[in-house]
Formats: structure tokens, C-alpha cells, sequence
């Protein structure tokens, strides 16, 4: 049997090429790094205005001397979190953000509760709709360079909304990320892309996080705008 001529074996690979780029064409690039759930009825509360809960600290990977350096450390980062969601928030038309002055007034007169009793409190205090409360999983800085670390940044954090008038939760959203190589997932080709072949800082992948949860949110409450 004769062996095909080369042209041909030639477009047969170029064929198969095409074919596999319009099939990963067809899906979502990018690394399942966020995920949220809602209550059914979520757009017809008719949320508008919303108080921010500060961000809860949580683990850090730095090794301190002491207790209160790490523990230091992690309020820090929180109070990072906390601003990159309330500009995040802020910067987007068609609700109300309350003031980080108004929350920070009535803070010392929430009750030592759980996390839905205080938000609750917090909102009717404040006057909001809903209460969006955060906290931090992991935040671990990476170890190099832009353009050679030799761990990358990983961040994990959880937001969570809570209906002031109802009390309870209505939307939940996740974030979870250690930035990866092409090489090692072919599927962040579009974080690739957008972000061009450089480490990001663990703050950066945080600052990400926070604006594709609020998008996504923004886009629940109030839809298009």
C-alpha cells in the first residue's frame, strides 16, 4: 500500500488544526477561578443600597517572629480587601454604596453575634438594603519577580450578601486563584492574554477577584447598564 504524498498528510494536520481551534474557540477560556450562587428571587428584592462589612483577615504564608507581627499582617490585608471592594463598588452606576465613614460610626454598636445577625444589624443601622460581608481563605505573596517567580502569588476569598429586611443570605461568590504558566494550563490562554506573561502580586490577584465578583454582582442587582 502506498504511503499518502506529503502534501496531503500535510493539510490533513492543518485540517485537525483548524477543527481544534474552533472547538476551544467555543469554550470559556481562563481558569474557573470564580464561582457564585443565588437565591431565585434575587432580582426582584430590589436591592439598591448596600453597606460593606469589613473584610475578615484570614491566613497568611509569611513566616513571623511573633504572634502579633502575622496577626498584624493580616489586618493589613484585610484592610487592603476592604478598600479594593468598596472603590470597586463605588465606581459602578445604578446603586448606593454606603460610605465607609457611615459603617465605621456604627461599627462599635454591633452586637457579638454570628455573621448574619451583625449584618443585619449593621444594615439597619445604616439605612441599607443589604450587607455584603467578606473574608479572607488564603493570601500568599509570590516569591520572585514579574517575570520569574518562583512561587506565584495564591489568593482565595469568599463575599457573601446578606438582605437586611429578610435577614438572610442571598448571593454567595468565591474566589479562588494561584496563578498558573501557559504551560502548565492551557485553559488560562485568556488570562494570558489580558495579563501578558508576567507574575502578578498576590494584591493584584486580589484586586482581580474583587472586581469579577462585583461585575458579576453588579450585574445580578441591577443588569445592564
Amino acid at each position: 500500500m502506498t504511503k499518502p504524498p506529503v502534501e496531503y498528510l500535510a493539510r490533513q494536520r492543518m485540517f485537525k488544526l483548524v477543527i481544534l481551534f474552533f472547538l476551544f474557540s467555543s469554550c470559556t477560556f481562563g481558569p474557573v477561578n470564580f464561582q457564585s450562587h443565588q437565591v431565585a428571587d434575587l432580582g426582584a428584592r430590589n436591592i439598591r443600597r448596600i453597606a460593606i462589612y469589613p473584610v475578615e483577615p484570614g491566613p497568611v504564608s509569611e513566616k513571623d517572629k511573633t504572634a502579633q507581627l502575622r496577626k498584624d499582617k493580616e489586618k493589613n490585608i484585610a484592610q487592603l480587601l476592604s478598600q479594593f471592594l468598596y472603590s470597586t463598588m463605588a465606581a459602578l452606576p445604578n446603586w448606593q454604596v454606603v460610605s465607609d465613614r457611615e459603617v465605621a460610626e456604627v461599627f462599635g454598636a454591633l452586637p457579638e453575634s454570628n455573621a448574619a445577625r451583625r449584618a443585619r444589624k449593621l444594615g439597619e443601622l445604616v439605612y441599607a438594603d443589604a450587607v455584603l460581608s467578606g473574608r479572607i481563605l488564603r493570601y500568599r505573596e509570590r516569591v520572585g519577580e514579574d517575570w520569574g517567580a518562583k512561587s506565584p502569588a495564591s489568593v482565595a476569598f469568599v463575599l457573601e450578601l446578606w438582605d437586611v429586611r429578610k435577614g438572610d443570605l442571598v448571593w454567595r461568590g468565591r474566589f479562588d486563584e494561584t496563578q498558573k504558566s501557559l504551560s502548565e494550563d492551557v485553559f488560562a490562554i485568556s488570562e494570558f492574554a489580558r495579563r501578558g506573561p508576567r507574575w502578578l502580586k498576590a494584591e493584584e490577584l486580589a484586586l482581580e477577584g474583587i472586581k469579577k465578583a462585583v461585575s458579576q454582582l453588579h450585574q445580578t442587582l441591577v443588569g445592564k447598564t
